[in-house]
């Protein structure tokens, strides 16, 4: 009893408090500034310590694994096709779950006082708590739906966090950007989980990586079917994660404030792909080719970051590249199947990144007033003279750095265009039918007619 009391209220408190905070927008009730702080805290607090009462309780138990069944919410009436709410804690998703309790709880602390009077504040809180259900809510999923409910409540608080300032043009049409990647990405999840519920009958994750526990649980598709299944939940990982050739996006998103960045592109959001990749580490042994591909992938991204992140002018996307880096290393590790160190790994760098960008402003602050203290530093080599005896190797690589491997205009030409191109096209076949419908549908017989009335005149 006590093990299902603690399974719920780890999900619970942040569902509740999502929906009061939007209920009450909704009903013109705007919630103080002190009262969203304390409910924020008290609910990751109530969650966090939900999941280590029930983390004590399994090691206390030698228990490895604990589902709670919700039940089956959606039944369609086509065959293998069902929603299923399932909650399963383990060594995996019970360490990340805390993980970013934890962390949801420095940041809110945080933006409670950098965001002090600020004007969204309410909206901001109402996003975090979004954003921390859809953390909850994709760390501890037993069934593929379950997962990609939460990824799409991440998805969409992110893309609303970095259009968090809509008064001005760049976040906004940045968000637009981040929220077509995600979409791109998000069809491959959803592609991904259609095929599982083919493949195996349903989109529990037991049925699909079998009944031992992780990471001793084992696949029971086949090579094919696996291959199939994970390159399309790779692509979702790379889409989240900004791994390549998705990682143009990373530097826009930093466009939201700064609790926002920390939680999401150093923390959490960023990591996401790579805890995806994690809890379907058996399918991806079970094909080799899977495996080097994303092996492929996680060096190509880390060549990447390394080089645009040492050109980086600005601390906030340098943080951005350097945090891509770690998180391709990571990626690495799981294609060659070092699960706990890719854990390991993703803990320490989520909560060293979540620091750095926090500091950043501060720093920055810090190191201009000693700057000024100390007067005006001299520069050892002038840039101008600098670049004439500079290789042109070394100039065509600065220029790469400069323009961020020029991925911003691939995913312009061949993603974010199209798709906006096809989004417009509905629009208008949509408008036309509404119209056509509409002319059709009014009664005539009540006009004048114009010609009577000429004739009248």
């Amino acid at each position: 009893m006590i093990m299902i009391v603690c399974a719920m209220l780890v999900v619970a408190p942040p569902a509740a408090l999502a929906l009061n905070i939007g209920l009450s927008l909704l009903l013109g009730y705007r919630p103080s500034e002190h009262r969203l702080a304390v409910s924020t805290q008290a609910t990751v607090v109530l969650s966090t310590v939900a999941a280590v009462t029930l983390l004590i309780g399994m090691l206390w138990t030698d228990q490895v694994q604990y589902t709670l069944d919700v039940g089956r919410w959606v039944d369609l009436p086509v065959e293998h096709f069902h929603f299923t709410v399932k909650f399963l804690f383990d060594r995996l998703s019970i360490p990340f779950v805390i993980l970013s309790l934890v962390l949801c709880g420095v940041i809110s602390a945080f933006a409670n006082r950098y965001l002090h009077r600020d004007e969204g504040y309410t909206r901001f809180f109402l996003f975090f708590v979004i954003f921390l259900l859809g953390m909850v809510v994709t760390s501890v999923a037993g069934t593929i739906e379950t997962m990609f409910l939460g990824w799409e409540l991440v998805g969409l608080s992110s893309a609303l966090l970095v259009a968090f300032f809509h008064n001005r043009v760049n976040p906004v049409a940045n968000g637009l950007r981040i929220w077509i990647i995600y979409r791109f990405a998000d069809g491959a999840f959803l592609f991904a989980a259609l095929a599982l519920h083919h493949l195996t009958g349903g989109g529990d994750l037991n049925l699909m990586m079998g009944s031992k526990p992780w990471p001793e649980n084992a696949c029971v598709l086949e090579s094919s079917h696996a291959l199939i299944v994970g390159l399309l939940l790779l692509i979702a990982a790379a889409g989240k994660s900004a791994l390549v050739p998705f990682s143009g996006w990373l530097p826009r998103a930093m466009e939201g404030p700064t609790p926002s960045s920390a939680i999401f592109y150093g923390a959490l959001s960023v990591h996401l792909g790579a805890y995806l990749l994690l809890r379907v580490g058996p399918m991806l042994e079970q094909s080799l080719i899977l495996q080097w591909t994303i092996v492929a992938i996680g060096c190509l991204t880390a060549i990447y970051a390394g080089l645009v992140g040492r050109v980086q002018t600005d601390v906030k996307s340098a943080l951005a590249f350097a945090s891509l880096l770690q998180v391709s290393i990571i990626v690495v590790e799981i294609g060659l199947g070092l699960r706990y160190l890719a854990l390991i790994h993703i803990i320490g760098h989520a909560s060293m990144r979540s620091l750095q960008l926090l500091r950043a402003p501060s720093l920055l602050r810090d190191f201009r007033r000693l700057e000024d203290n100390l007067g005006h530093l001299e520069r050892p080599q002038d840039v101008a003279n600098a670049t004439e005896d500079v290789a042109p190797f070394k100039i065509w690589r600065f220029r790469f750095g400069m323009e961020r491997g020029y991925l911003d205009t691939i995913l312009d030409d061949w993603i974010a265009r199209p798709f906006l191109s096809i989004a417009r096209w509905c629009d208008r076949m949509e408008r036309r039918f509404i119209s056509s419908i509409c002319s059709g549908d009014v009664d005539t017989s009540s006009r004048p007619n114009r010609t009577d009335e000429t004739e009248a005149a």
